[in-house]
């Protein structure tokens, strides 16, 4: 199959810092390729990738301040593919915010598919809605529900590269709380349910104004501690020394990517039931999901005490790359078959 991969620019493909758009595009390129597939990853060309690179921009837009605005970057790297379209069996985008690959796909004879990595509103939903017949491939059944209406093409969680999150099974003593510093996210429940069990915390991800404002009042330096953001070799040592993950979020979310990783490190997760959650956490295997703050205090010990050999072998198995690639490939097919009968039907 000929695939045409549109990543964002933001950054290089893979990361070198955070980003986990960028993270599973390149793990389905690179697998894609090794299927024997012929694929081309539109992205910067700061990238790394086994895929041809078809190269828009040097640098991505976090990493050049004159690359602005940034829409108008991620459409000329989509419309670099879309000019393309006749070398390619499918166009897949990547969307880092909005699906401005609806725009193109009444306008090629191409199947133009489009993952989001968010969860969307209401009223995004009824927008996109007037491309009734785009392509949708959902991260989670949570976020297929909430895309209900659209054409949704098949359901694909997340993979993670097991071989960059080795387990590690004697833990230090501390937890880990990674992920953007927004109220969303709960890094305040995180250091709440610290002080209530009288463990270490590692809070990790990039400075922004909330954590100034509201975290960084809240670091000691001793009992509750700020890692900075970091890469991905410091954040597989940061997942794999902690004795649980925290994540206790707010808002739902499609699907929560750093669990996976986690759960490769044999490292166990304790979660608030939001969004996607009770599909990457099986309760009593590979950590615990819960109702309510005061149930996670309670529930910690537990969580800690899981298997972390067994807690690695469930997310290999449910989080390995081939699994996502093979989805990935039926997806494809099944969209390139609907594109032809709504042609014929044209």
């Amino acid at each position: 199959m000929r695939i045409a991969i549109v990543g964002p620019v933001a950054q290089s493909i893979p990361p070198k810092r955070s980003g986990s758009v960028e993270s599973v595009t390149a793990l389905l390129a690179s697998g894609l390729v090794a299927r024997g597939h012929a694929v081309t990853l539109f992205a910067t060309e700061s990238s790394q990738t086994t895929a041809r690179l078809h190269a828009t921009f040097p640098r991505g837009y976090h990493e050049d301040s004159e690359m602005w605005p940034w829409e108008l970057c991620e459409l000329l790297n989509l419309a670099a593919a879309v000019e393309r379209a006749a070398d390619f069996d499918v166009i897949h985008y990547q969307a880092e915010y909005t699906p401005i690959s609806l725009a193109f796909t009444r306008l090629t004879p191409t199947p133009v598919l489009v993952t989001v990595h968010h969860a969307p509103t209401a009223t995004e939903v009824a927008l996109w809605s007037r491309w009734a017949r785009a392509p949708f491939v959902a991260v989670s059944l949570a976020q297929e529900r909430l895309l209900a209406g659209l054409n949704v093409v098949g359901t694909v969680h997340h993979a993670i590269d097991s071989a960059a999150f080795p387990l590690r099974r004697d833990p230090d003593d501390y937890l880990a709380f990674l992920g953007r510093f927004t109220e969303g996210k709960g890094v305040l429940e995180a250091i709440d349910v610290a002080r209530r069990t009288g463990l270490r915390l590692v809070l990790a991800a990039a400075e922004n104004e909330y954590y100034r404002d509201v975290v960084a009042p809240l670091v000691d330096g001793s009992r509750i501690v700020y890692a900075g953001e970091v890469g991905p070799a410091d954040r597989a040592s940061l997942l794999g020394g902690a004795r649980a993950l925290l994540y206790p979020v707010q808002a739902s979310e499609p699907f929560g990517l750093v669990m996976a990783e986690a759960m490769a490190c044999g490292t166990p997760v304790a979660a608030l039931r939001r969004g996607a959650v009770d599909e990457i956490v099986e309760d009593g295997v590979t950590g615990s999901v819960f109702e309510s703050l005061d149930d996670l205090v309670e529930g910690l010990p537990t969580v800690m005490g899981l298997d972390r050999s067994a807690v690695r072998a469930r997310a290999l198995e449910r989080f390995g790359p081939d699994r996502m690639v093979q989805a990935h490939l039926d997806v494809y097919a099944h969209a390139i078959e609907q594109h032809d009968d709504f042609e014929r039907i044209a």
